[in-house]
């Protein structure tokens, strides 16, 4: 199969071994299912990419076959209410609790004992709070441009846009000026290329060629209704005897250097890495990203 396809799922509904690059769907609690993708590496600890908000494991089609090519095998996995995964009736349940459940459901469908955790925001939230609830699952953490603590002025902007972005374009073309609209302040020196391969891992395409928003619209209700995230800093402080690395964007207005500090007040011996001139957050394949990325995995004894 394709793996640059980030919506082409295989018929099965059971977690069965991993091939090269293969999709799968996972039930999880509610009667619902996820969708994960698998990229074989080799038998290193594997590696569990988390997304952001409102994005799905095609954020990582890049990134997991570069970890990949380091020995690991890498599950990507969509959280519920995003991509091909199913959408909650009830709103109430897309929260970083629920999330966390989902995530331990799907390591022991897929007899996953512990991964190496890459997550971005949201999924890094998600990580925290899987590390608090069950440390043996973590061997060790990068945590993409988020912290225990969250910037004011990240959150209401991601709550200025959350359920609220237009849903459905003509093209995809027109996906990508909706992308670039909301995140242009991110990417400054983004070219048209990048915006265009954002909008399809962000929208969905359509028979007729039309292009639909690849997320549940009441993801933003939940954000404002049920708020972005518990408490975090005893999750954070569950990571400090883990290998952690922190990722920031240089121009992030979620995580700011002020919450840097204290974190590092609270994990003083975490590896971090600055991407210059990139906001919230960074794609991970970024040359400074990559390369902290590649070196921390490499330090790990297996």
């Amino acid at each position: 199969m394709n793996c640059a396809e980030p919506f082409a799922l295989n018929a099965s509904n059971s977690a069965a071994p991993v091939t090269a690059c293969e999709d799968k769907r996972i039930p999880v609690a509610n009667g619902l299912s996820l969708h994960a993708r698998f990229y074989e590496g080799g038998d290193k600890t594997p590696v569990l990419c988390l997304h952001g908000l409102t994005r799905n494991a095609a954020d990582f089609e890049e990134l997991a076959p570069k970890i990949a090519g380091t020995g690991r095998d890498v599950l990507a996995l969509t959280f519920r209410g995003r991509g091909a995964s199913d959408y909650d009736p009830d709103y109430l349940n897309y929260h970083p609790l629920q999330y966390r459940d989902d995530v331990l459901t799907a390591m022991d469908a897929l007899n996953l004992p512990e991964a190496v955790f890459v997550g971005t925001s949201l999924g890094g939230i998600t990580t925290m709070l899987v590390n608090e609830s069950a440390p043996e699952r973590v061997k060790a953490a990068i945590i993409n441009d988020v912290g225990p603590e969250l910037a004011p002025e990240g959150i209401a902007r991601i709550a200025g846009y959350a359920g609220k972005t237009k849903t459905d374009v003509s093209d995809l073309e027109e996906a990508a000026a909706e992308i670039r609209a909301v995140n242009g302040v991110a990417f400054p020196d983004a070219d048209e290329a990048f915006w265009l391969a954002f909008a399809r891992r962000t929208f969905r395409e359509n028979p007729d060629g039309s292009w639909t928003l690849a997320y549940d619209p009441n993801i933003g209700k939940a954000l404002t209704e049920v708020g972005a995230a518990p408490d975090l800093w005893a999750p954070f402080e569950s990571l400090k005897n883990k290998p952690t690395l922190i990722i920031r964007g240089g121009i992030s207005d979620l995580l700011s250097p002020e919450i840097v500090s204290k974190m590092r007040a609270v994990h003083p011996n975490f590896d971090y890495a600055e991407i210059a001139n990139v906001g919230h957050a960074p794609m991970l394949t970024e040359p400074a990203a990559w390369d902290a990325i590649e070196n921390f995995l490499k330090r790990m004894p297996k």
